[in-house]
């Protein structure tokens, strides 16, 4: 199999690195923490004036059309320099807009493009244990929200949310106002400094044509979890980078800890998730970009993204020793960002068992069942 990445996407790769790297130095990112900032607003603007932030977004928008893939390639770079800019909520929630809804969005779309406006989404209460607590309501005055989506990421900067609400026909996503009559935040940060905000809805109106097919659910969630995987690959491959070179640098016991059996095989586990996450992570992309079904890709990746996140964030940190809790020394942040991008779409055993689910009532699990030959017809 060829993984390599075209021209193109590797141009966008280095954009993307470069980027970041000379916005998020670890210096950068304390002054960040300082600063109390919901997210870093003056990277989001360069985002903006080199078109990263709507790669993904059709060109009859103004976007760029690009593919998954290639929004991989920033997400992974982002992932590696933690840059608090969202650039994945953006853009799924626009690409998911234009699938599914684009004719009655169209000037929300050309301003999410230009930059002028923020998206974001959450589908938290997908594989929530509490369930979705945002209800759908019809009456005879019209539609209406009422209830609750909590810890959305920057519902109180963007312009529109795509939440997902319970309906008579299942989970749906509507695109909602968050400065609605109506509608409460209750703003906080994520554990990795992510601004977010829990929505409140009290008989919030809501159009028809800001409700969107059942259908537009599992396309998004499939895209979500390609984009988390990506910024997970990012934290995961550069915790291992930082963690390698501190190994060869710090001593004990008249040697670099680094030459030690028992830390070269936790080092070597590490690198082992990692690349199982990128094989899988790689799979999932080039279907999505297909337009090939994703199911069992979706849910295996998402495993194997959770998986990474413990495995590497806490051995990571373990082979720190106490300087890993010294939070002068930029290591934490990684394992904060693994913890949290973790557990945004649920947890690994709950991925596991939905793709347990599917295996038991499909029998066609593999790449060569998209070959014509061995494709059912009549």
């Amino acid at each position: 199999m060829d993984f390599a990445l075209s021209e193109d996407q590797r141009a966008i790769a280095e954009m993307a690195d470069g980027l970041f790297r000379d916005n998020c130095s670890d210096e950068q990112m304390r002054d960040y923490d300082l600063a109390a900032k919901p997210f870093m607003d003056d990277v989001w603007q360069t985002c903006i004036d080199t078109g990263l932030h709507a790669l993904a977004i059709p060109e009859s928008f103004g976007g760029s059309g690009l593919g998954m893939t290639e929004l991989f390639c920033v997400l992974e770079a982002q992932g590696a320099s933690l840059a608090q800019v969202p650039i994945w909520e953006h853009q799924l929630t626009a690409c998911c807009l234009a699938e599914f809804a684009g004719e009655a969005h169209t000037a929300l779309l050309e301003q999410a493009a230009s930059g002028e406006s923020l998206l974001t989404l959450a589908l938290t209460a997908l594989n929530s244990s509490g369930g979705i607590q945002l209800r759908l309501q019809s009456t005879d005055a019209g539609l209406s929200l009422q209830g609750q989506v909590g810890a959305v990421a920057y519902a109180a900067q963007a312009q529109r949310l795509l939440v997902l609400a319970d309906s008579a026909q299942g989970p749906c996503l509507v695109l909602l106002n968050p400065h609605a009559q109506g509608v409460r935040l209750v703003t906080g940060v994520a554990n990795n400094a992510v601004a977010v905000a829990d929505v409140h809805c009290d008989q919030v109106t809501v159009a028809p044509l800001d409700v969107l097919p059942c259908a537009a659910t599992e396309w998004l969630e499939q895209r979500v979890i390609a984009a988390l995987a990506s910024l997970q690959l990012g934290v995961s491959v550069e915790q291992i980078k930082r963690t390698a070179k501190y190994l060869k640098e710090r001593e004990q016991f008249g040697r670099a800890i680094g030459t030690f059996q028992a830390v070269q095989m936790t080092m070597a586990d590490c690198h082992i998730a990692t690349e199982a996450l990128r094989s899988t992570l790689y799979q999932l992309l080039y279907r999505l970009d297909a337009s090939l079904p994703s199911p069992s890709e979706a849910f295996a990746t998402h495993y194997l993204s959770c998986e990474a996140a413990h495995l590497v964030g806490h051995k990571t940190q373990h082979v720190h020793g106490g300087i890993g809790v010294d939070l002068t020394y930029p290591i934490h942040r990684f394992l904060y960002w693994s913890r949290h991008l973790s557990m945004v779409l649920g947890s690994s055993s709950g991925s596991i068992e939905r793709l347990g689910n599917w295996l038991a009532n499909n029998d066609k699990l593999g790449w060569k069942y998209d070959l014509e030959e061995n494709q059912i017809t009549g």
